[in-house]
């Protein structure tokens, strides 16, 4: 359990700095602060929040200490402090108020083991149907030849899964400079067919797992099972890497998430933290609001506006048959 609040003393923190990252797949500028030698991201709108800005691949260090340099307010005066622990640690350790993010998860054994006891046999016959139509998936390295592929998929249609899709339009250049900021620590796999990359996925090595950081594949060779295959081969690389999970990103509902089941993961859910330090986010945490004002919705009524963004995306899409 944390330390009481007052027996932790506050670190020394650096003055309020911006840093250029990428929200929605454009470019932006984000305001962060360094204490104790992490970097974390102030999100400003109703609430101004707290949390660290590359938590997928960082724990916390000392959270005490965080709050202590945070309530001090001398660069920055946040309302919230957000932090979640990562997997495997999936049972809370802190005294904070605490809620939980539903995570995508795969247990990786080995890949034998993935291979005959995690997927459907109707995953196995795709997956060995597809490399006999000539599907190759690899690792690849990050060249322009992969780049040139990135672009003419990012390119194929401007709406995925009934919503504008964030990278159409981009050209190679833009292509090229946006997604090399990770790649020093990301194993990338190309899927080919007839000498075209037709799909790929960037894959994270947080430590304790890999995760897809991007996964995507042509929709005009939809009929090869292009992302099983390339699922599998980040299995294989996962068991190489020593990664006991890969995780695909956050579970929801839908297609995506019965492709997922298919494949083998799991719904595992990770303690997320609140730490409100000011009237302000007490209130927001009070009324819910501290998760933004979609969260506030209840579930029949978002679903609802699912479906009625995907029949307005369908009427106006040329790319819907």
């Amino acid at each position: 359990m944390s330390a009481p609040f007052s027996s932790v003393s506050a670190s020394h923190a650096s003055g309020v700095f911006t840093k250029q990252t990428m929200n929605r797949g454009q470019p932006t500028t984000i305001r962060c602060i360094e204490i104790g030698g992490q970097v974390y991201a102030i999100s400003k709108g109703p609430l101004t929040v707290v949390s660290l800005e590359d938590d997928w691949f960082e724990d916390v260090t000392n959270p005490d200490t965080v709050i202590a340099t945070l309530r001090e307010g001398v660069d920055v005066k946040p309302d919230l402090f957000t932090f979640w622990q990562r997997l495997p640690d999936v049972e809370p350790k802190h005294a904070f108020y605490v809620e939980w993010d539903q995570l995508a998860v795969l247990p990786i054994r080995s890949y034998e083991h993935w291979w005959n006891h995690q997927i459907k046999s109707r995953v196995r016959n795709q997956i060995r149907k597809s490399e006999k139509a000539g599907l190759v998936v690899r690792e690849v390295a990050y060249d322009n030849h992969f780049v040139q592929g990135m672009t003419t998929i990012f390119n194929e249609t401007p709406v995925r899964q009934d919503r504008p899709f964030w990278h159409w339009g981009k050209d190679f250049d833009t292509v090229k400079t946006q997604f090399s900021r990770n790649v020093h620590r990301e194993d990338l796999i190309g899927a080919y067919y007839k000498g075209e990359m037709i799909g790929f996925i960037m894959m994270g090595n947080a430590g304790r797992y890999g995760v897809t950081t991007q996964i995507i594949s042509s929709i005009r060779h939809r009929d090869k099972a292009i992302s099983n295959a390339m699922i599998a081969k980040a299995v294989e690389l996962c068991e190489r890497r020593r990664l006991n999970h890969l995780v695909y990103l956050f579970w929801n509902d839908g297609s995506l998430a019965e492709f997922k089941r298919r494949c083998g993961f799991e719904m595992i859910r990770v303690p997320r933290y609140f730490v409100p330090l000011t009237q302000r986010g007490v209130l927001a945490l009070r009324f819910g609001f501290h998760r933004g004002w979609k969260e506030v919705l209840p579930a029949k009524l978002k679903n609802s506006l699912k479906a009625l963004r995907g029949r307005w995306q369908s009427a106006g899409s040329p790319f819907y048959s």
